[in-house]
């Protein structure tokens, strides 16, 4: 399936590796013009010249109201850590809360920023996760966070759907990236020991993700879609997984 994203100004949030970083290839392939962000200045030049790339922490408030204050027709809500790794008795507390302020309370922000950025609407992705409904042995905050996102996304919709808000969450799979990495070196719950050769490539996520920008999602706006559903995979034009 062809997508045609041409004319349209996209953020991605964390573009700069994994599926950040192939969705903001596959974004530019349909034509959009790609901005995306890192932590470092090395990660900023990671997509080279098809997109632009900016040294910005999403937790950075005055640092993302600054760069979103030009307007995007799509804004990909990416960035993301999983760590800390560690059953609940053991993991420290600023750990905990550095995730849900990265995973939850800034992009909550970049979402309210989006909306204030997008009065005749526009596209709001938010990369979720299993997780999000599915409780995993060391990931507390990971998963607190990622359900307490997928809530907002059900509440973004509630408010401003009618608004011409299309807000989505989006599970990616299980994917080759470094976050996968960790995860394996962790041996922690059964996703640490599924073989790397086994997981995704972040091909079809970022395909999935460039479709959802696109009018034909808008069926699916205001929920949660895994990449790996028929449906989903059917209607995004992805091979069905056997």
């Amino acid at each position: 399936m062809t997508i045609n994203l041409a004319g349209q100004r996209v953020l991605v949030t964390g573009g700069n590796r994994g599926i950040g970083l192939a969705t903001v290839q596959q974004l530019a392939r349909a034509g959009a013009e790609v901005t995306y962000t890192a932590r470092t200045a090395a990660g900023a030049q990671a997509a080279g010249a098809v997109a632009r790339g900016v040294v910005a922490d999403v937790t950075d408030r005055a640092a993302m109201a600054a760069l979103m204050a030009q307007d995007f027709d799509a804004v990909v809500n990416n960035a993301a850590i999983i760590t800390p790794i560690g059953r609940i008795d053991t993991v420290p507390i600023e750990d905990w809360a550095q995730n849900i302020t990265v995973n939850l309370v800034a992009a909550f922000h970049v979402i309210q920023l989006a909306i204030t950025g997008m009065p005749k609407g526009g596209t709001i992705i938010n990369l979720s996760s299993g997780a999000a409904r599915h409780a995993m042995e060391g990931w507390s905050a990971y998963c607190a966070g990622k359900a307490g996102l997928a809530m907002v996304t059900q509440a973004v919709h509630h408010e401003f759907g009618d608004k011409g808000i299309r807000i989505f969450g989006f599970a990616p799979g299980v994917v080759d990236t470094g976050m996968q990495g960790t995860i394996r070196a962790s041996g922690m719950n059964p996703v640490s020991k599924i073989p790397r050769e086994n997981l995704a490539a972040p091909d079809d996520a970022a395909h999935g993700i460039a479709w959802l920008c696109t009018p034909a999602a808008d069926v699916f706006a205001g929920q949660e879609v895994d990449v790996r559903h028929e449906a989903f995979r059917r209607a995004a034009g992805l091979p069905i997984i056997a």
